[in-house]
């Protein structure tokens, strides 16, 4: 009678039927739609996340900028006080070293003073060693005795 091909059309088409009578195709529909809404629900979040993942990017990206410039500007203000300092030392170094010469300097004026003073003095005690001398072995007798009383007057006149 009939072939085995009308039978699984006909069980197919049956099979429809029953599908349709208890709407499955409703059922398969609103699965895809939701399946679509929570897909496209997943991509505007994608979306927002990727916006603020850039937003965060060149916020971040200022910062660094900033945080560059601002580390270039402490890099250039530590070079000009270490060159400050530099100058400044070298400044000071020059007025010790001036100081220490002037001090040096002074010294040695003091100390030839001192000995040009030295010498005048031990000149002044041998002249009056040789004075004394030569005036004891010249003078003697009356003359020396009227020396002696004329040098103790006028100690007393000075007292």
């Amino acid at each position: 009678m009939f072939e085995a091909e009308f039978w699984v059309a006909v069980a197919f088409v049956l099979f429809l039927g029953v599908l349709a009578y208890f709407g499955v195709h409703k059922l398969i529909l609103s699965s895809v739609d939701q399946r679509r809404d929570r897909i496209k629900a997943e991509l505007d979040e994608a979306r927002r996340l990727k916006e603020e993942a850039q937003a965060l990017l060149a916020e971040y990206q200022g910062k660094q900028h900033e945080a560059e410039e601002e580390a270039a500007g402490i890099l250039a203000g530590a070079k000009a006080e270490a060159e400050r300092l530099v100058i400044e030392a070298k400044g000071k170094m020059e007025e010790f070293v001036a100081r220490r010469t002037k001090m040096a300097e002074t010294k040695i004026a003091q100390a030839e003073a001192q000995a040009v003073s030295d010498v005048r003095a031990a000149a002044a005690d041998a002249a009056v060693a040789a004075a004394e001398k030569v005036l004891t072995e010249s003078v003697k007798g009356g003359v020396a005795d009227k020396l002696v009383a004329k040098g103790i007057e006028d100690l007393n006149k000075l007292n």
